[in-house]
This record gives C-alpha cells, structure tokens and sequence, in this order.
C-alpha cells in the first residue's frame, strides 16, 4: 500500500467519510485511518443508533445523489397542514408542532426533496458514505489508532498502529476526544458539564408507569423512546464515567429522574453523554484541519451534532481539493475556519441554551414555561423552525443581499432538472435563466472547475442569475441584467482562471 496520499483523515465516521467522498471525487487520493478495528456497532443500528438530519445535511446528500439510499420514500411531507400535531422538531425536549409554523416567512425556500429533515441511523449513513467513499478509490485502515501527528511544513506525518504515513493535509474527523487535536495541541476551550446523559437498552419492571417519549421531571428529563431503548437526563456529574454502568446504578439514576419506583431487570446495553460544550479556537493549524465533533463538541440536544459536521465536511471538501489541484490561491483555505467557526459556537449557544430550560430548578423552570409559551405561537413555531432547521444559517460573504452566503434555492428548470442534481458533480454552477450568450461564453473560459445552466424556472424570485459555490452556497447573484465582469470578479474570488 502507497503510505504517501494528497489527504490523510482520521476517522471513518459519517464526517469523515463524507469529507473522503469529497475529496476523492475532485481527483485527490485520500487515507482513511480508523481507530475501531471494525465499523459495526450495536450503537449505530435502530433505535440507539437513530440520529435526525435538519435542513442542510439532507441537502448535502441530495446534493451529490445520495439522500434516497439515506432515507426511504417514506418520510412525511410535514408543509402539508393537518389537523393534529405534526412533529417539526424540539427544544430541550419541548415539541414543536409544525402545523403552527407559517411557511411563507420561509424566504427563497422552495417546497421539493430537501424542504424538511428527517431521521436515519448511524449505521445506514455509514453504509451508504462507506460503498460512496470505496467506489471513489479512497482507502480505508481499520484498527489504526492516531498516536502522533507532525506538520512538516510541505507535508503532515501520521504515526498510528505501528506505521507511519504521510501526506501533504491531515484532517482530524476522529470524535470529541480527538486524537488528531490533542496531537497537534490545538486550544479548546469551553464549559463544564452540568449533566450526565444516559443511553441504555434494558429491560424495566413498571413500565406501564412511564409516559412515551420527552417527559420533563423535577430531576432531569427521560425518553422512553420503547422497545426497551431509554434516555435520561440526570442533572449529576458525581458519575465516573470511565466506570462501567452496572444495572444498581442505572436504577439509582432512573428513580431519581422519573421519580417512579421503577426496577431495572436486566441491562444489555449502557453508556453516557454530558453537555460540556467546547470548540477549538482555530479549525486549521498549518496543514493540519478539524472537522465534526473533533473540532466541536457539546450536548446531543436539538441532534445537532452530525448536522455541524456534515456542514464542515461539504464547505471544507472543495476548498481543500481546489487547494490541491491548483485551482484556487492558497488562502482559500482560511475561509473554511472563517465560515465554520461561527456556526460552531452558535450550536454551542444552542446547545447550552437547551440546558439552561432542562435546569431542574426555579432558573430552569421559569425559562421553560416561557419557551412553551412561545414555541406554541405562530411567531415561535417559525422561529425555532428556522433555527432548529438550519435555515437561518448565513455565511458573511460581504455581500448585503439576504440570499447570498446561504442555501441555494431548489429551483425547478424548465428542463426538467432542478438544481440540486446539477451539483452532483462538486463544481461550481452559474445559473443563468436568461440563457444569455456572454455569460455561456465567460463560463467556457472556466470550464471543468464552473458548469453553466442556462435554462429558465418556475420560480425564479425575480433573479437574473446565480453563482451558486459547490457546497450549495449563494456566491454571487444579479436581479439586473447580467454584468459578465461582475460575474468574473465573483468568480475569481473563489476560483482560479485555468490555464490555457
């Protein structure tokens, strides 16, 4: 096996094999090093392995072809009114029922593939980017667990298991304890637990006692999510958590949260979680990158944790192959740190935030009547829609239209395409609905690196044309007609002019 690649990352989850796939697809040969000698786990499968996908990660998948073999045909259309409750997402458990959100403050969102979330397991996310990432060429070691990192200035070298690698980028994708981190003693700063969070499959005497899903108590929070599969929420750090759960303990912690005489009988499955929330003060440090959980970590309230890491993965992938290939300056790279950063600490923000209405006292109480009082609003409902979605995340591009620096619009083409498709390919896309002649032209000049759409739409919110980046993200649009030198000035901000 070749021990020198363009990239090496280190973790084989869904973040890093999304990166993989990324990079692999651009023509960058890629190292995937596993610190677990097998990818199967009882954790990533059913009910314990559940994790919701908002707004932004499905588009990632729709947006290289992926998000049919993530989810099935059956996930609900939840723009649909009814009667009743329709569940839209929560907030530290409170639920948000979204048949009160008002959809038309929705701005630029067209109804289609990716207009809601969904859920998925860890095991089928991991299937699906796993055969993606080996269909592309990208290997993958298993049992190799990152034990030193050295930047050498033109290249990184890995020492795991007993081998050395190198490679010109290294990328930590490797979970909250990152070992990549640690090795290249990036700063992480933070606050400290205030709980310990509990997953557990087992089975309960009493069960009839509990009531389903999200219950609030005066000690914590419980899901009895069913089929013997429990979360809890025990506001004690007092836990050693490097100990193993012994059924006694779980027991203690169930009665104390649900504050019902419940009897543990037999635990099969146990482990823990807290809220201590951290972020590294840089995602980069020379040719060494953080990604997902390596570089942010905190609650899994509100699941947004592989949500923010497959938002690293899609913005970090392009601008580390154009890097590579040549196609972009060298500082394009600090832009992946300046878009990721903020968006890193407003899930920290939201994360805590959710703790602070979980605190089972008068503080915690008082707040959590509040945020039940509002999210059952119109005005509530959208507004933890938008935020718990995603669709209230923009990047600062230095430009004042509300659209640019977020999510492209899922325009519907007239030749039958809509635009998620015509990303598949990683490339940055000008959309020009009015087919102009000079702008085709201006593209060809930057042929493979940007492709050109020229059809019309259904809706086209009154724009004249788009530069839509291969995340997703709005570049550059017109509502006037089209200037093709500020179209090439936006364009060479992200991309170099190929050579002739």
């Amino acid at each position: 096996m070749d021990k020198s690649s363009d990239v090496i990352i280190a973790g084989a989850g869904p973040v890093g094999l999304f990166l993989a796939s990324e990079l692999a697809a651009a023509g960058v040969s890629v190292l995937v090093l596993e610190r677990d000698a097998q990818l199967d786990s009882p954790w990533k499968k059913g009910a314990l392995g559940r994790r919701g996908l908002h707004r932004r990660a499905v588009e990632a998948l729709y947006r290289r072809g992926l998000l049919d073999k993530v989810f099935d045909a059956t996930r609900p259309v939840i723009f649909e009114k009814t009667e009743g409750f329709q569940f839209g997402g929560h907030f530290a458990g409170i639920m948000l029922n979204a048949n009160d959100i008002d959809f038309s403050r929705f701005e630029y969102q067209l109804q289609g593939p990716t207009f809601q979330g969904g859920a998925t397991t860890l095991d089928q996310m991991q299937t699906v980017l796993l055969e993606r990432a080996q269909a592309l060429g990208v290997q993958i070691l298993t049992g190799m667990q990152v034990s030193q990192v050295k930047d050498e200035g033109e290249s990184v070298k890995v020492w795991a298991g007993d081998q050395c690698f190198e490679a010109k980028w290294l990328v930590g994708c490797d979970g909250g304890r990152s070992a990549v981190r640690r090795a290249a003693n990036f700063t992480f700063e933070g606050t400290e637990p205030e709980f310990t969070g509990y997953v557990v499959q087992c089975e309960l005497e009493n069960l009839e006692l509990l009531a389903k899903g999200f219950c609030h108590t005066d000690n914590g929070m419980y899901i009895n999510a069913g089929a013997g599969h429990f979360y809890a929420v025990d506001f004690d750090t007092t836990f050693d958590r490097s100990q193993p759960i012994t059924r006694e303990h779980f027991q203690t912690v169930i009665r104390r949260v649900t504050g019902l005489d419940i009897s543990v009988k037999s635990l099969d499955l146990a482990t823990t979680f807290t809220d201590r929330a951290k972020i590294v003060t840089e995602y980069r440090k020379g040719r060494i990158l953080l990604a997902g959980d390596s570089a942010h970590i905190h609650s899994p309230l509100g699941a947004q944790g592989m949500n923010a890491g497959m938002g690293d993965a899609i913005n970090l992938g392009w601008k580390l192959a154009a890097t590579i290939k040549g196609h972009a300056s060298p500082s394009l790279l600090d832009t992946y740190h300046a878009e990721r950063y903020p968006d890193g600490q407003w899930v920290l923000e939201w994360t805590r935030s959710q703790v602070a209405t979980l605190r089972p006292d008068p503080y915690g109480k008082a707040i959590s009547k509040i945020i039940r009082s509002m999210i059952s609003t119109t005005d509530g409902a959208t507004y933890f829609a938008k935020h718990i979605w995603g669709i209230s995340r923009r990047y600062d591009l230095g430009d004042a239209h509300s659209l640019v620096g977020c999510s492209a619009p899922d325009f519907e083409f007239d030749d039958g395409q809509r635009l998620g498709p015509k990303l598949e390919k990683g490339n940055f896309l000008v959309v020009d609905f009015s087919g102009s002649e000079s702008v085709a032209q201006l593209v060809k000049s930057w042929e493979p690196v940007v492709n050109y759409s020229g059809s019309n739409a259904k809706e086209t919110f009154g724009f004249k044309a788009l530069l839509v980046r291969p995340d997703g993200i709005v570049a550059w649009l017109s509502t006037d007609e089209v200037d093709a030198d500020a179209l090439k000035k936006a364009l060479s901000r992200w991309v170099n002019l190929p050579e002739a």
